[in-house]
This record gives structure tokens, C-alpha cells and sequence, in this order.
């Protein structure tokens, strides 16, 4: 058992077989584009600024996935040396810019619960943001890349040293919280650089199995009563790991998340479903 997850045993025999072919995470990644429609998150932030509540773009997001997976638990398991696991904790990892005139980041992880609220998820974003920005060296990523490159040819023995521990699930727990490389969802927000969205590689090192860029809005055409208009979105470019469930898993899962973020008020109240 690893100091993460613990090993999943029922598997469907398809994806237990996949994960031998493609044993690589490049070879396993799909890609596709959610567009969340801009107005009803908006319109809920606004309604939330009025009565004293700051709620960001980026927290509705979480929350929304962090509920989704309450009813699809899968979207959390992660395959590591041809197995796949059930991942006991569920871990975000987001760059924080150290100042909005700063390119120079930093990353490592929040820890959320399954049964987070909108507003829970919320606070932990802000404590998590204020504390990279106002001292980004007990970041402890941080620490551990200062430490690496502190003696010359470390950083490359102990990166094969921890590529060779994780692989056999023999990582100690310390070093896997401060990896930012060991989580359930990666995401960035490339809209507060004004960059439209990309599919963010999932790192072949680690456990990260989904990943979100969240980009420019844009406006997206649909048909309504017969005619074409534009619906103004905000497109997310999601990575994933077909590995750990199946295509058909994976699409109603985001039309959930799609579900919470059109009604961000169902996000207000804890999980009626804990699992699927």
C-alpha cells in the first residue's frame, strides 16, 4: 500500500490490461474542451460580492470538481507502475504568482474534503494563495528545490532516487506532500494572464491524472429555438488519464461538473451523495 492510495483490486479487467499497454502516462492522455457558461457563474459571484462574500472564478471551479467527485469517485484513482490506486486524500495543485507584476511562481497543493462546501472550498483557496504570496519560502516545494540544487549533481541522483521509490510505492509521505507532482487535479487559470486555454501535459512523474487550464472566455455558438446565438463561456482544457475509467465515466462526470456550475447555490450545502 502506498502512502497515498491504496491499491484497487476490482478494476474493470479492461482498464487493468490498459494499463500495461500504454504504462507510460504520455501514452494514456486524452484531451477535450468544457465550455462553462459565463453568466450564471457571474451572476451568482456578483450576487455573493453584495452581500459581503468574495468568491472566485478559480473556487467555483474546485468546489464544482471536488463535488463531482463525491458522486464519481474514480475521477480520483491514479495508475503508477502499470497499477492502479484509489487515492486517500484529494490534493489540488495550482501556481500562485508571487505578485501580479512577477512572472516568477511557486506550487504545491491544497487539501480539500469530500464533503467541502462552496465556501469552505473558498477559504482554503484565499489561505493558500495569501500564504505562497506573502512567504513563498515555507513553501515547501520550495524548500526541497533549494535544498536539491544546494549541492551540485544532487538534484539528479535524488530525482532517480524518488522516480525509483515511487515507482515501487516506497516514496515517504513527507516528500510526496511537498511534490507538486502527486495530485488529483492540476489547475491553472490562464485568463489572469490573458492567455487562452491549452491541454496541460500530466506529468509522467507523480499521480496527476486530470488537468484544467481555464482560458480567455470566449463566445460559443448554440442553437435556441431554432436559431444559432452566441453564448459567452469560459472554456477549460481538460487532460486526462484514460486509464483510470472509462470515456463514458469520464463525459457524465464533467456534464456534472457542467450541472454545478450552471446552479454554483448547489454548491452551498455538503454532499447529498458520497459515493457512486
Amino acid at each position: 500500500m502506498r502512502a497515498d492510495g491504496k491499491r484497487v483490486r476490482n478494476a474493470d479487467p479492461m482498464y487493468t490490461v490498459a494499463a500495461h499497454i500504454m504504462d507510460k502516462r504520455v501514452d494514456s492522455m486524452n484531451m477535450t474542451t468544457i465550455d462553462i457558461p459565463y453568466e450564471p457563474i457571474q451572476t451568482y459571484i456578483n450576487a455573493k460580492r453584495k452581500e459581503g462574500i468574495s468568491i472566485s472564478h478559480m473556487a467555483l471551479v474546485i468546489a464544482a470538481y471536488v463535488r463531482t467527485m463525491s458522486e464519481f469517485p474514480e475521477l480520483n484513482r491514479f495508475v503508477v507502475n502499470r497499477k492502479i490506486y484509489e487515492r486517500n486524500e484529494i490534493a489540488v495543485g495550482m501556481v500562485v504568482l508571487q505578485s501580479l507584476e512577477s512572472h516568477h511562481g511557486t506550487m504545491s497543493k491544497m487539501y480539500f474534503d469530500i464533503n467541502d462546501t462552496v465556501f469552505d472550498v473558498n477559504d482554503k483557496i484565499n489561505t493558500y494563495v495569501n500564504s505562497n504570496r506573502e512567504a513563498p519560502e515555507k513553501n515547501g516545494t520550495e524548500k526541497i528545490i533549494k535544498f536539491l540544487l544546494s549541492l551540485p549533481g544532487l538534484v539528479t541522483v535524488a530525482v532517480k532516487l524518488f522516480k525509483l521509490l515511487d515507482r515501487y510505492g516506497l516514496l515517504p509521505k513527507f516528500i510526496i506532500n511537498m511534490s507538486p507532482f502527486h495530485m488529483s487535479l492540476g489547475i491553472t487559470n490562464l485568463a489572469s494572464i490573458r492567455t487562452n486555454h491549452i491541454y496541460h501535459h500530466c506529468y509522467e512523474f507523480g499521480t496527476t491524472s486530470v488537468f484544467f487550464a481555464m482560458g480567455n472566455s470566449r463566445e460559443v455558438p448554440k442553437r435556441k429555438g431554432g436559431e444559432i446565438v452566441f453564448e459567452k463561456s469560459i472554456p477549460i482544457g481538460v487532460t486526462m488519464d484514460e486509464r483510470i475509467c472509462s470515456g463514458s465515466y469520464f463525459a457524465t462526470a464533467f456534464r456534472t461538473l457542467k450541472k454545478y456550475l450552471k446552479n454554483p447555490e448547489l454548491l452551498e450545502s455538503k454532499p447529498e451523495i458520497l459515493d457512486k
